[in-house]
Formats: C-alpha cells, sequence, structure tokens
C-alpha cells in the first residue's frame, strides 16, 4: 500500500463527533466525488465517482451516522446546503457553502473529506509532496484558502484541464495531516523525514572529510615536492635551522598533519608556525623555479 493509501486509509476511520463536522465532510465528498442528476422519475440522485474506495466508505458511514433515521437523498442536498432559494441543485463548481466550514473543527472535517476524494500524496522516501487535483477552479481556491486559515501556504498550478493546489514543504506537509486528523501517518512520516535528514548528514559529514583529506594530502604532496626541489638544487644544509629541522620532518612524516608535524619539532611549534614554516619552503622552491 502506497504512503498515500495508508493516510486515506487513517482518514477513513476519523469520524466527527459533531453533526456540523459530519456534514462539512460530506459536504466535501460530495462537491469533489459525486455528481447529482435526475432518476427516470425526474427525482434527485447522488452518484458517487470518487475512484478512492475509502471515500465511497466514509461517505456511506458519515450518512448513517448523519440521518439515522432517513437517508432521503432531498434532506441529504437540503443538509450540505446545494439547494439555492428555489430548492434547484447548485452547481458543484462553486464550493462548499461557506457557513457549513465557518468553524475550525468543520474545516478539518472539510480537508479530510476532501483529500479523500481528490487527494493524493508522493512516497516521502523519494520527496515531499502533497496535492488535491481539482476540476473546477474555485474549489482549489476554497481549498487553498482553507489551508490558509490554518497557516498552510499552499500554491495553485493548471495541470491540463485540472487546477491542483499543492505543499511541497515536508514541515507544511506534516503540519496538514495534524489537521485532517491522520496522526499515526503523521508519526510515520517525521520517523521517515528523521531518517532522511541524518542520512543527508552523514553524507555531508562524510563528503566535507574527504574533501579535508584530499586536501591535506594534495598540500602534503606540495610541500614534499617543494623540499626535494631545495634539496637537489640547494642542500638542506644551506637552509636556515628552523626551516632545514621542518624539511627534514616533513620528509619523515608525509601524512602527518600540520599539528602533529608541530609535536615532532624540537621544541614544539604551533600548527600555525609549522604553516609559516612551510611557507617560507614553497616560496624558496617557486625563486627556484622562476
Amino acid at each position: 500500500m502506497s504512503f498515500s493509501m495508508e493516510v486515506k486509509s487513517e482518514l477513513e476511520r476519523v469520524i466527527p463527533g459533531s453533526r456540523h463536522c459530519q456534514l462539512a465532510e460530506m459536504a466535501a465528498i460530495i462537491h469533489f466525488g459525486c455528481r447529482i442528476s435526475k432518476n427516470e422519475n425526474g427525482e434527485n440522485e447522488i452518484i458517487l465517482h470518487a475512484e478512492n474506495e475509502a471515500a465511497h466508505r466514509k461517505y456511506f458511514t458519515l450518512l448513517k451516522k448523519t440521518f439515522i433515521i432517513s437517508t432521503d437523498i432531498e434532506k441529504v442536498l437540503q443538509a450540505v446546503k446545494v439547494f439555492d432559494g428555489d430548492k434547484q441543485v447548485k452547481m458543484l463548481q462553486e464550493g462548499v457553502s461557506p457557513l457549513l466550514i465557518k468553524n475550525s473543527c468543520c474545516r478539518r472535517a472539510y480537508l479530510r473529506g476532501a483529500f479523500l476524494c481528490v487527494g493524493s500524496m508522493s512516497d516521502p522516501q523519494k520527496g515531499y509532496h502533497l496535492e488535491f487535483v481539482c476540476e473546477f477552479e474555485k474549489q482549489a481556491l476554497q481549498i487553498k484558502e482553507v489551508l490558509r486559515s490554518f497557516e498552510l501556504e499552499a500554491k495553485i498550478v493548471r495541470r491540463k484541464k485540472y487546477h491542483v493546489v499543492y505543499l511541497k514543504e515536508g514541515a507544511g506537509i506534516v503540519d496538514l495531516l495534524n489537521v485532517m486528523g491522520a496522526h499515526l501517518s503523521l508519526m510515520n512520516l517525521e520517523n521517515l523525514r528523521i531518517e532522511k535528514e541524518m542520512r543527508n548528514s552523514i553524507n555531508r559529514q562524510v563528503n566535507c572529510e574527504t574533501a579535508n583529506i584530499t586536501k591535506t594530502v594534495n598540500a602534503a604532496s606540495k610541500q614534499i615536492e617543494d623540499i626535494r626541489l631545495l634539496q637537489k638544487h640547494l642542500g638542506l644544509s644551506g637552509l636556515p635551522d628552523n626551516l632545514r629541522e621542518m624539511a627534514l620532518v616533513r620528509l619523515s612524516h608525509p601524512e602527518s598533519s600540520l599539528q602533529e608535524l608541530g609535536g615532532y619539532l624540537n621544541p614544539p611549534v604551533g600548527k600555525s608556525g609549522v604553516n609559516h614554516r612551510l611557507r617560507k619552503l614553497s616560496e624558496m622552491a617557486d625563486k627556484i623555479r622562476a
């Protein structure tokens, strides 16, 4: 099962305790996952077209919870405020009635219903991306506005004939999972994020250490090359005592760091002192080359 399906499976099991939240989630499922048409008798009927089975099951669970005795379609449509003043079905592309999502708890339920129908999420192992694929622009704008009410800044992009509301930041996706009530998925995502960040941190550290080792080896090779050149043209005996000692120590310990080289000198010298002496030897070698 994909991570996206795991999230939907968890959201399916989150049942709002309040009727107003149940209606908000049902309204989202009807707007994003259903169509309303007339049957042979001229009566309204709700037809589920969402591909996800979790959305189908959640719809019927909410229907049973919210309308315990009667499941009359007219009453359902009236409750989710799909009728206009003349009891005609409004266009679903206009979005869910603001009256149904005026409370924070109802907006959470609305997002659950919308995600069940048109939401998806990429595998966190590969990247962070969560989106709602809406058929109509007003629906996308409504989702974006609801997300903003929870301080989640989403963006909208046009993809063929659809309007896609998306989040790409891991922290934002974690916050949205929390808002929708997918707490188990949130924990799983956080664990994956921690593992990924630790792995990236270790890789950066290894790369940094490798670069430092390469830099040290290249510098040591250049120093030894300079000293060999001085030895060939001037002889080390002609060097000042401090530089001669430094040259001999470097030749004897080609793989040692500057700090280690300083410990071999008598008396010991700090890293900056060693660097200064090696630089003087390098300058003398450069003069010979010139």
